[in-house]
């Protein structure tokens, strides 16, 4: 099976690029897309050319902001939105499709924002999805994807020294949050077949970030130990274009 996910930075801004292109090219199972920026009907015409998939969205309620969606060749068993905790949903920001052999989880986590203004509430919102996955992981393995927003370690951005505990995505508390994903069983699955390799998968716009390659690695595969020998491969792909974030692939025999 072959999965992808993608923070598409505005779903109506990258099908004007060559995003379906590229979905076709890649040809994946299953898409998971973060950052939508639309509403339901919006994201539907906005991946028509893709009809023939199973389409789930998950649309925050503030316009133009955050949203979630999963395209599937095969049919979920079930799909279940947000972690049912009312704080934390009304962003759009979890799907969960249920397979015969795993949990899919598509996750867009909150940014702590300018001045780290949201740091607090990103603290309480991973120990909350920890849980939230946790309870999923007792009833079958878990695959979750997604812009985790937190670069874990120093070989996971390009100038950590001036980043850390000072802008969103690098600090201690955010460092942790993943810590714990990690140290409660979920396995980096990039970093677990590629220890040393520095990659990234988001570049901000300004000052020439891509083509400098001053970048990020906030994008993840995280998936249960008991399913990390059945993983092929775990890659970035920094080749295809559209957003400031690039897709992020994993092949797993299950």
């Amino acid at each position: 099976m072959k999965i992808i996910s993608w923070n598409v930075n505005g779903i109506r801004a990258i099908v004007k690029k060559d995003f379906i292109k590229s979905i076709s090219v890649l040809d994946p199972d299953i898409l998971c897309i973060q950052e939508t920026k639309a509403q339901d009907i919006e994201v539907e015409k906005a991946l028509l050319p893709l009809k023939e998939q199973q389409l789930y969205i998950n649309s925050a309620e503030k316009k133009g902001y955050s949203g979630t969606a999963i395209l599937s060749k095969p049919r979920p068993i079930t799909i279940s939105y947000d972690m049912g905790i009312a704080e934390h949903d009304s962003e759009g920001r979890v799907i969960c499709a249920e397979y015969a052999k795993f949990f899919l989880i598509n996750v867009y986590v909150p940014n702590s924002g300018q001045q780290l203004v949201r740091l607090p509430y990103r603290r309480q919102w991973d120990a909350d999805f920890l849980t939230y996955l946790n309870e999923k992981e007792k009833k079958k393995p878990v695959i979750v994807c997604g812009d985790f927003n937190v670069a874990h370690r120093p070989i996971d951005l390009k100038n950590d020294k001036s980043n850390y505990n000072k802008t969103a995505g690098y600090t201690q508390i955010e460092i942790d949050g993943m810590d714990n994903f990690i140290n409660s069983g979920f396995v980096d699955s990039f970093r677990h077949l590629n220890p040393d390799e520095v990659a990234y998968t988001y570049w901000s716009y300004r000052f020439k970030a891509r083509e400098r390659n001053t970048g990020w690695r906030i994008d993840y595969f995280l998936i249960s130990n008991a399913i990390v020998s059945k993983v092929k491969s775990s890659k970035i792909l920094p080749e295809y274009f559209g957003s400031d974030h690039c897709p992020i692939l994993l092949e797993i025999d299950i």
